[in-house]
Order: structure tokens, then sequence, then C-alpha cells
């Protein structure tokens, strides 16, 4: 997810060959003693099916397993570095972009990666648009096969900001298996095969085991023979075992962290950088939720000071409802906008605005209209997520002090995904993934390409916002390369989210991130910030790992 340039950054960065992205043929350097063990709170077991166009199944294996072309680390600014791919170049005023792959890449079961994989993988995604999780072909306008090793992306027009989503958040898969899939919708993938430096050794409901790829294609990688990943369906378990050193790597929210885990070790490090945003999903094809005034007033009475002190022991500050996260992206934010609206915590306010929309309160102190309809929400929310159950407490207290009623549904993992992705909810908390610029989540949770009719998966745009005049902007903001027309966009983005409301950013989301540094070297640091940290963040999970080696 993340940070402060736009991708314009990317074109001089395509010739760059770092050290862990080397070509060449090896033989694995793992250390047949070496086991890493995760410890990340997934909310339900696993459920060992791995399609990874599928988002209501394990999405892991992304970065690990799958790979994509291009690796491109948001936390230092859209800086990109060759994975799958070992170069590109642009062309034809950044309409064009070729990609050459590497000559010694190969799939798991030996067969090699070839350029013809690539332009079946995404014309795959043009054929079944339910795959197309980051709608790349809302951008593209073909995808062909040049000479042996060379593959051509042709965009609807200036593509920069668009190859991060087609570069790096797409996974390549090999043709000779998904070819023969007679429907790759619905297809478990319950033995993947990927191009990538792990395999799946085995899972269970309660552990994947990834085990070194002995061919993998990058020099002495990877240097960790096993990577353990248990199934917890809630934080404290999962907190214990980072607390004791069981596990030296983990993705979560731990209260009083200083206390609880690093006094218990000189080893146990944290780092949590500000990403994007935890945003209440407002469903606009329900009944009163669909009248701005109600979403306005929500905004309003929700503290998201005392969110973020007690919900989040301050880890996470908190949002604004312009939607930009600072300090990440503060030169995105267009301050005198925010002062206009000035949707700090209000609950007067909050009362007005629906007292000025008709709304009157009733005998139980919650406002209805004149048909009588009440301000009663139900909001899905994951229950293994301590702080998320902390925060939707809050916000019930905060909501019943304006007359609007609110239950919160706390559900598994997989349960919530269903529920939040067909739309099948009033509200929901939770996040998008966002990007290098704040314009990616924006796109996100505003982009009626990324929606789906009530019913079917939503890729993201939960909240199933739909507003031509917004889809013009976001493919405006797409075909320019100016960062002053950039700019500009993006404050007429936030006056979406300030006047409509469509979604409410709450706090702002960190990357969670602890790490033991006894048994294992090469960890992202704020002074290295190579990768998003945590090993929920894919494909940044897998170039972790290619970076990480056990402590001689």
């Amino acid at each position: 997810m993340r940070r402060l340039k736009s991708l314009g950054a990317l074109v001089g960065a395509a010739g760059l060959l770092t050290a862990v992205a080397a070509c060449g043929t090896s033989t694995s350097s793992a250390s047949s003693g070496s086991t890493l063990t995760i410890s990340n709170e997934s909310g339900s077991t696993w459920n060992c099916q791995f399609n990874p166009f599928n988002e209501n199944v394990n999405w892991e294996l992304f970065g690990p397993v799958y790979e994509p072309l291009v690796f491109v680390d948001s936390l230092e600014s859209g800086k990109a570095s060759p994975w799958l791919a070992k170069s590109w170049a642009w062309s034809d005023n950044d309409t064009v972009l070729t990609f050459t792959m590497r000559s010694n890449a190969k799939w798991q079961d030996g067969v090699p990666v070839t350029a013809a994989d690539v332009v079946y993988t995404y014309n795959l995604l043009k054929q079944h648009t339910a795959l197309d999780l980051n709608a790349d072909w809302t951008v593209l306008k073909s995808v062909v096969q040049k000479g042996a090793n060379q593959v051509v992306m042709t965009f609807n027009g200036p593509g920069l900001t668009s190859f991060y989503l087609v570069a790096y958040e797409t996974p390549i898969v090999p043709e000779h298996i998904w070819s023969k899939i007679s429907n790759p919708i619905t297809y478990p993938d319950k033995n993947p095969v990927g191009s990538g430096a792990y395999k799946i050794g085995s899972c269970t409901p309660e552990n994947i085991k990834f085990v070194a790829n002995p061919h993998y294609y990058i020099p002495g990688e990877p240097k960790i023979q096993t990577v353990n990943y248990p199934a917890f369906l809630s934080n404290t378990p999962a907190n214990q075992e980072l607390a004791d050193g069981q596990a030296q790597w983990g993705n979560q929210f731990i209260p009083s962290i200083q206390s609880f885990y690093v006094a218990k070790s000189p080893n146990n490090k944290y780092w949590f950088p500000p990403t994007l945003n935890n945003d209440l999903f407002i469903n606009l094809t329900k009944p009163l939720l669909d009248n701005v005034a109600v979403r306005q007033a929500m905004s309003y009475a929700i503290d998201r000071s005392k969110v973020s002190t007690d919900g989040e022991y301050g880890y996470e500050p908190p949002a604004t409802q312009s939607g930009i996260v600072t300090p990440t992206f503060s030169s995105w934010l267009d301050t005198s906008l925010a002062s206009q609206y000035n949707y700090s915590y209000d609950p007067a306010k909050a009362e007005a605005i629906l007292t000025a929309a008709g709304f009157t309160k009733g005998s139980n102190g919650l406002f209805q209209n004149s048909a009588g309809q009440q301000l009663n929400f139900t909001v899905i929310n994951i229950g293994g997520d301590s702080d998320f159950v902390a925060d939707m407490q809050i916000v019930q207290q905060e909501f019943k002090a304006v007359g609007i009623g609110l239950t919160v549904d706390n559900l598994s993992d997989n349960a919530f995904d269903s529920d939040l992705f067909d739309g099948d909810y009033q509200l929901a908390y939770y996040y998008e993934t966002g990007g290098p610029t704040p314009y990616y989540e924006f796109r996100q949770w505003l982009d009626s390409a990324n929606s789906a009719p009530i019913g079917q998966a939503a890729s993201y745009n939960y909240e199933r916002y739909s507003n031509p005049a917004t889809d013009a902007l976001l493919d405006e903001y797409a075909d320019t390369t100016s960062t002053t027309q950039q700019h500009q966009i993006m404050d007429q983005l936030q006056q979406v989210m300030l006047t409509y409301v469509p979604v409410i950013p709450i706090v702002e989301s960190v990357d969670w991130y602890e790490y033991n540094t006894g048994a294992f070297t090469g960890w992202p640091t704020p002074s290295n910030p190579y990768a998003q940290p945590g090993p929920a963040q894919n494909p940044d999970f897998g170039w972790t790992l290619l970076h990480l080696a056990p402590k001689k």
C-alpha cells in the first residue's frame, strides 16, 4: 500500500537490477535446519485453496509461490525492481509497455516460464472478468507476445499510473496447467504450481507449510528452508507466540506492546508504518444508508481520536473524511477543503443534519424518518481482530449518543469476507489495499469498475458507489503524467469523499509488523524499507522472504 511520489518515478527504475533479483541459474542455498514461523491472526482456519484470482480463498501464495512481473516498493516512493520479468521499457508516449522475460525461470514442475504464460495469464483475466481483481482490462487494450521472450502491453492511454496494478498486483500462472481448467473462477487450486521461491509442502486447517524451491531462478535464494504459517482464530494466542519467541514474524495488533512484547526480549522489534485507512464501509444500496445526510451524520458522530487512543492504543492515528493518509501523503491533502467541511467530532452537528433532513427521534431515542423507519443498523466485523472489536464498541456508543442504533456482528474471517464482497451487509469495518499514492486507495473505493452487483463478489468498492463523473476523474488521473494535474484531480476526489461520504475513514491503517532478530537477519526496517513489512502484505510477503536469512 503506499507512498509519496507518482509512479512516473518508475520509468527510470526499469533498468534497475537489484542484487536479490539478479539473473542466473542456481541451487538453493537454504540451510536444512532453518525454519521461520509466522504468527498472524487469520480469523479462521485455512481452507487450503489457493486460487490467486479468487478473493474468497487464501491469498498467502501471492509472492512466495505465484509471482508478479515486477516488485514495487510503496514505502520507497514506488521504486520498482525486476521479479519474474528481467526488464521493461515504455514507448509510444507511455502507451506501450514491453517486458523482457528471464531465460532461466521455471515453473515448480520444471516447465520453463515463457512470455506465452504471461500473455495467457492476462488474456485469461480478460476472458473471465471475475478473475480481474484489479480491473486490469479497464486500462489495457491488448497483451501479445513479441519474439521468443517479450510481452507487449498496449494501454488505452498513458499507462504509467496503471503500472503498479498491472505489473505488480497481478500474479502470473502457468498456461500448461490453467488452460486445462474447465472453470478457473471456481477452481480451488489445492496443488498450486507457481514460479516462486517457495512451494506448498503441506496444508492443513491449522498450518500452511512453505518449503524452499531448490531450483529457484535467483542465485542463492531462498536462504530459509521452511516457513510455517499457523492459523490463529484470535490475536491472543498469536500474540503470545510472538512474545515467547515461538514465532519470529507477526502482522497484528498487540495491546501494550512495550510491556507485553518488546520487554520480553532485546530481539523483539516492531514497526508500524501508516499506509491506508480503516473504513466504515456503507452499503449504498440499502434503505436509509442511501441518504447522504445519514452518512454525513455518521461521520460527524465518530470521535476518531478516541477510537485511535482507546481502540488502537494510539498505534493507528485518527483518519480524516478526506481520505488522505498523513503524514505519509500529507502533500496530497487539500487542507482548505478539509477545513471547509470540518469533519471533526461534533455530535450536535450530527443531530442537526438528521433533523434538517426530516428525521425525528422516537421514544427509544433513535432517529426515524416520516415512514417510521429507524436509523438502526448492523455492522459486520472480524471477531478475531481484538482492536477492530474495540473500535466498533466505541463507534456503537457514539452512534447511540446521537440517535443511531448499531448492532455489532463479529464474524469469522471467511464469513466476513463472503458477506463484504457479495454486498450482504449494511455497514462493514475493513480496509482496501492502497498504493504508492492516494490515488490507488481512492480508485479502490470509488471506481465503479471495481464493484459488482449485489450477490456477486466485488474486488474493491464494496459499498457499490457508482458515479460516471468520479469514474472520469479516476481515468483522467491515470491518463496524465503531470503531477500538478494529478494533485488537482485528487482535490476533486477529496470533494467526493467530503460531499457524498461513500465510505467513512476512521483510523489510519498501519502495517502491523513484529519481528525477532535473534535467529534471522535482513528484516525491513525504517532505515531500509525495501518492502511493506508484514507477512499479510502480498506480494511483499514473498519479496521479504528473499531478503531474509538465518543468522550465522
